[in-house]
């Protein structure tokens, strides 16, 4: 169905006059007046075809940060095809992901919606949660629209996909099998860039030469310079290379059906590059993402801005769909995050002013975090609500790359500097850095006194715009997939206010202790289970400071109603070296039913086996034999790692 030209009540006040002047009998009126004036309300008022829509093309390289293509970053690859595109269109100096992994970032990408206010924020999924009450991924308003909706072929989704987002999903899926003259969506993925093509073993690194030179790749400043790391680098562009071929060939083929001037044609990275503390970590190499946008020659008209230019203001995935909305003439869906970029009623001074980019790192598969990040100007503010989750630590799929193995080994061989160690010990709760003196991230300025004034501003903003969505993670994913995930927008809603006082206990650890003490013992002691649980945390954020509080947390460890409590008990005993976190974890262990708890437990032994001070654990399999259906997969990680060896610290 077709969205209608005329804006509410226009034929029927030109119907309405028409007949008022019949009526009273106006001899000035002539039927040629008539017969014009009421033909012009139909014309304004015929439903709008898809044919009278312009076409749209996403082409996506999977695991791509703007580090790597030298149109965005001069050390980056040779990218002629995309390079191409940008010349008769625009280049987006900042976009983002606002997740560094793929399932969150698409789905992010397809709703339109932050992943912590929807229920979606974890990867893989512990449960597929539903839409927001209303809403349909985006796919869907242009299908009804009349567009053709393709995707080619990757989805990957943390939320129920519902009836009519695609009119075609596969391998196969192509705009050529639309109706003669339908408007069309599509959507084509390429994992030649994806993590997995750096999966090699030594054997085949030594045998197989890359294209790209290996003294001529830059190697960022946190990163050991070894020649593994150089050959991972030299891979990766070659493979930057490849994937650029590849859109240039479905370039070609819009040409070829004369379809290129009727579609925007969107290039974009699914979330950050794949080399170590890239994809998987909120940081600019797993958030930013190369953008160009092709504009049709038919189509300009909608585009505020310089074809060739390069645009500073900021936008994410929720942004992508409402632009696309925006530009076919369809109205955005109030329960949406994001807003439009292109089309009717966006200017390129309003664009411009737009400065500001939410990010968002939870689960990733077996390995637990919980970050926030804000961009702002030139500043990205990071807050690490568990900063003794160190970013080392062990995901199975991430240390199938060489690269990331080599670079532990070396760490705890003491053969990294202070920067390259940064990756394996705790963080700071919070840190501020300055992009454009820093662009890799590598000194915290949020201690240096001349950023106070930023730091407190970025500190607010932050922290609002958690409260404000309101952000689920401040529950733990079991307590979600118990009681949130059937309706996470509803759980959310309801819980605004105990999800606030969670952030403010939350944000005690910013304080300085001395400050925070006497609320951080408010907490410990309240009735409220979650406030118990955040105030464990804190302490742990605040290391061997908090040890007045040892007797505490050894009650709470022994006897607390709530095992994730008592894991967060333990996990502070064992951090601060105040008694033996073994025994109360193993029994929360034996005693949970849930594979998600189980999940969020066994991330707990690994962090206390493998970074400092560090404890042996003996677990048997049949221990989690149990534990089957929900992430019973991250369960059978953990074991699988946790039994493979010593402790590696």
């Amino acid at each position: 169905m077709g969205e209608k030209r005329c804006k509410e009540g226009t034929y029927l006040h030109l119907l309405s006059h028409v007949c008022s002047q019949l009526n009273n009998r106006d001899h000035s009126m002539t039927r040629l007046t008539v017969f014009v004036l009421l033909h012009i309300g139909l014309i304004l008022c015929h439903p709008v075809e898809a044919s009278d829509r312009p076409n749209f093309v996403w082409l996506l390289s999977e695991d791509n940060s703007v580090h790597y293509l030298k149109l965005f970053d001069e050390h980056g690859a040779e990218t002629p095809r995309i390079a191409e595109l940008a010349s008769h269109g625009l280049i987006f100096e900042n976009a983002f992901s606002n997740s560094p992994v793929c399932s969150v970032a698409r789905t992010t990408l397809i709703t339109s919606c932050y992943g912590p206010r929807i229920g979606t924020q974890f990867h893989r999924r512990s449960k597929t949660v539903p839409m927001p009450e209303g809403l349909r991924m985006f796919p869907a308003y242009l299908r009804e629209a009349g567009y053709y909706t393709t995707n080619n072929q990757k989805k990957d989704y943390n939320a129920i996909e519902g009836e009519g987002v695609w009119g075609a999903s596969s391998r196969r899926a192509t705009w050529r099998n639309r109706k003669e003259g339908q408007s069309f969506f599509h959507m084509q993925s390429f994992g030649t860039s994806h993590e997995s093509s750096l999966h090699f073993s030594r054997k085949q690194m030594e045998s197989r030469k890359t294209v790209t030179d290996l003294d001529s790749v830059f190697v960022a400043p946190y990163h050991p310079d070894t020649p593994t790391f150089r050959y991972t680098y030299a891979r990766y562009h070659d493979r930057i290379r490849e994937v650029d071929q590849q859109i240039g060939r479905v370039v070609d083929q819009l040409k070829s059906d004369g379809l290129l001037e009727d579609t925007f044609v969107f290039y974009f990275g699914d979330h950050g590059g794949v080399l170590p503390r890239g994809k998987g970590y909120a940081y600019e190499s797993g958030l930013h993402v190369p953008l160009v946008v092709r504009v049709p020659e038919k189509w300009k008209h909608l585009v505020d801005a310089t074809i060739g230019s390069r645009i500073q203001g900021f936008v994410s995935f929720i942004d992508f769909g409402p632009t696309l909305l925006n530009l076919a003439g369809i109205d955005v869906p109030r329960q949406v995050d994001g807003r439009a970029f292109l089309g009717q009623g966006v200017t390129a001074s309003e664009l411009d002013k737009r400065d500001e980019a939410l990010g968002y790192a939870d689960r990733f598969d077996e390995k637990y975090d919980f970050v926030r990040t804000l961009r702002k100007g030139k500043y990205e503010y990071v807050r690490s609500y568990q900063p003794f989750n160190f970013d080392g630590l062990q995901n199975n799929y991430r240390y199938r790359m060489l690269a990331y193995t080599e670079w532990r080994k070396l760490y705890h061989a003491g053969k990294l500097n202070a920067v390259q160690s940064q990756f394996f010990e705790p963080r700071a709760a919070e840190a501020l850095y300055d992009i454009e003196q820093d662009p890799h991230e590598t000194k915290n300025l949020a201690t240096d006194p001349t950023y106070r004034e930023v730091l407190a501003d970025m500190r607010d903003r932050l922290s609002q715009r958690v409260k404000s969505l309101p952000d689920l993670s401040l529950y733990p994913e079991n307590h979600l997939y118990d009681q949130a995930f059937a309706s996470p927008v509803n759980f959310s809603q309801k819980h605004k206010a105990a999800i606030s006082e969670l952030v403010d206990i939350a944000d005690l650890s910013l304080i300085g202790f001395d400050k925070a003490r006497a609320e951080i013992t408010k907490a410990l002691n309240s009735d409220d289970p979650w406030h118990r649980y955040w105030g464990l945390i804190v302490c742990s954020s605040y290391g061997k400071q908090a040890t007045p509080f040892v007797d505490r947390a050894k009650r709470i460890a022994d006897g607390d109603s709530e095992l994730m409590i008592r894991t967060r008990a333990a996990e502070f005993l064992g951090l601060t070296e105040s008694a033996d976190p073994r025994p109360t974890l193993l029994d929360v262990l034996a005693k949970t039913e849930s594979g998600v708890e189980a999940g969020l437990i066994l991330n707990t032994l690994v962090l206390l086996r493998d970074g400092k001070p560090g404890y042996e654990f003996t677990i048997q399999k049949e221990d989690l034999a149990r534990l089957k259906g929900e992430k019973a997969d991250a369960v059978n990680r953990r074991f699988e790692y946790l039994s493979g060896g010593p402790a590696r610290r």
